[in-house]
């Protein structure tokens, strides 16, 4: 007969989803993208597409790469996105002069247009959240920090990666 010591104990199994951050941050998102749903659906955006916009009505005229490195994204995921926009008259994309490697995307007249109408998005979310500004904006402040802490400890390829 074995002794106690060689009969293994009850092995320990993943903490429950609602217990865990990361559900918590993913499943989060997924409630703010439905949020956004219905306004971006009369916007004719996806979300993803939005979140490109978003960077672009920041700083106009920027390269595929810089784009994608300010969206966590691989520049093979972000080029059917920017084709879209293009698509729908929302964006341009040339070759840089100075670098013929180097795509540049800016805004059209009509995506630039768009950027008053998207305003809805932060008011839906302060609504449906009901939470003041000052909490998600503190919120946010947290959100980052833990991103660009966990980014910081897993590495240079992990800051890229999203």
């Amino acid at each position: 007969m074995p002794d106690d010591a060689a009969v293994p104990g009850p092995v320990p199994g993943p903490v429950p989803l609602e217990d865990q951050l990361c559900y918590a941050i993913y499943s989060a998102g997924i409630a703010i993208q439905r949020a956004y749903k219905p306004l971006l659906d009369a916007l004719g955006l996806t979300y993803p597409q939005y979140l490109v916009l978003n960077v672009l009505w920041r700083e106009d005229g920027q390269t595929v790469g810089r784009l994608a490195e300010s969206l966590a994204l691989e520049s093979s995921t972000l080029t059917p996105l920017l084709k879209r926009l293009e698509a729908a008259g929302l964006l341009r994309r040339t070759r840089n002069p100075a670098n013929e490697r180097q795509v540049l995307v800016a805004l059209t007249e009509a995506g630039q247009a768009l950027r008053a109408r998207a305003g809805c998005l932060g008011e839906a979310l302060l609504e449906a959240s009901g939470q003041t500004p000052a909490a998600l904006a503190a919120l946010n402040r947290d959100l980052i920090r833990l991103r660009e802490a966990v980014s910081a400890h897993s590495g240079p390829q992990a800051r890229t990666a999203g």
